[in-house]
């Protein structure tokens, strides 16, 4: 068993775990199904009740005229861009360097789409608007990470975020959000989702991440947009037989948990505190501005891990199951607030983290 492994099976052997709502299990399907009447009618290639209820209730909530489930947010996203890109007749699109589809998908966009990236802003900061306003090359349309994940989870102000969309509304560029975490940031905006999403002209959202669904994501906009979006989920092969184990997860998980993002974000904050507290270790943002943040540790990688392991297993608390080079001194690793924490014995928590401070301080 190699190390990083043995950092993995610590944490799922801890007592209590920081991060998430649970561990991915079977039984969180059974969960929903259990609430289900067993005769309902499955849906099937894309229509049916059930798929067609949900993608209108999601519609509503973002605030847009129509909405489709995909069985993925890189299925979803791509054939957005490709969308906007055949409309304005050029393939080019603009986004962070840390886009998700700039290093999660293998060139998907440029090999299955023909459509060439335009990379705004340095790797380690968020687009913002002077950005957009020196693009070099013509766009069809620029995509903004809510919140920048690869970066900590970073958020641009509000009023920056307005003035982009105003900037490319009157240049006929088509703005699309990538909200994966889209309603995990709205306690710090202090704005709906559909207030948000009215900045742009196409939003996708992701029910496996805070909601904490099986998979599947949602694209909404107006009605041209999501009719066209079908066509494009049918070549992709997204339109499965039926899709609704991942449709009722996402409804009943979502239910469960959208009333729980400002308790979310209080407690990322009070987690955070408690490592920025800690010798030796920083978090990105220092304040969270959703229920998720990168935690930063002044220590090499194969030091650090084995420390790990012995204060899970002295203390019963897994902090996290990885850690990823930052450099040859240092590493990182992401947090993300769901349920677990709110069961989690504050006492227990501290012991952990003193416990790791003092580590810190011996280094």
């Amino acid at each position: 068993m190699n190390k990083q492994s043995a950092l993995a099976e610590a944490f799922r052997q801890s007592v209590y775990k920081v991060p998430g709502h649970g561990d991915l299990i079977v039984q969180n399907l059974r969960t929903v199904l259990d609430q289900i009447d067993g005769d309902l009618e499955s849906d099937r290639y894309g229509t049916g009740k059930i798929i067609e209820d949900f993608q209108d209730k999601m519609a509503d909530l973002l605030g847009k005229e129509k909405a489709v489930f995909f069985p993925s947010g890189t299925m979803a996203q791509q054939i957005a861009l490709r969308i906007w890109c055949d409309q304005r007749g050029v393939a080019k699109v603009a986004y962070h360097p840390l886009a998700h589809l700039e290093i999660h998908e293998n060139d998907a966009l440029r090999e299955l789409h023909r459509i060439e990236p335009i990379l705004l802003a340095d790797k380690d900061r968020l687009i913002r608007l002077e950005d957009v306003m020196n693009m070099p090359e013509e766009i069809s349309c620029l995509l903004l990470e809510l919140p920048q994940r690869e970066i900590g989870g970073q958020l641009p102000a509000y009023e920056e975020l307005e003035a982009i969309s105003k900037y490319c509304r009157e240049r006929g560029i088509k703005l699309h959000m990538d909200g994966a975490r889209l309603f995990e940031i709205t306690p710090y905006y202090g704005r709906s989702a559909a207030e948000i999403s009215s900045l742009f002209d196409s939003v996708y959202i992701s029910f496996y991440k805070g909601i904490g669904g099986i998979a599947g994501a949602i694209l909404a906009g107006d009605s041209d947009f999501i009719d066209t979006s079908k066509v494009w989920k049918r070549r992709h092969g997204g339109d499965l037989i039926s899709l609704y184990p991942y449709i009722l997860s996402a409804d009943y998980y979502f239910q469960q948990r959208v009333g729980k993002m400002q308790q979310y974000h209080e407690d990322a904050k009070a987690l955070a505190g408690l490592y920025n507290a800690c010798h030796g270790i920083a978090t990105r943002p220092v304040e969270p501005v959703s229920n998720m943040f990168h935690v930063h540790i002044d220590m090499p990688k194969h030091q650090l891990e084995p420390s790990l392991i012995q204060c899970y297993e002295e203390t019963g608390v897994g902090l996290t199951s990885y850690l990823v080079e930052v450099g040859d001194t240092s590493c990182a690793y992401e947090v993300s607030v769901g349920d677990r924490y709110a069961t989690l014995p504050r006492e227990r928590l501290v012991e952990a983290l003193q416990w790791l401070d003092k580590k810190m301080m011996e280094f």
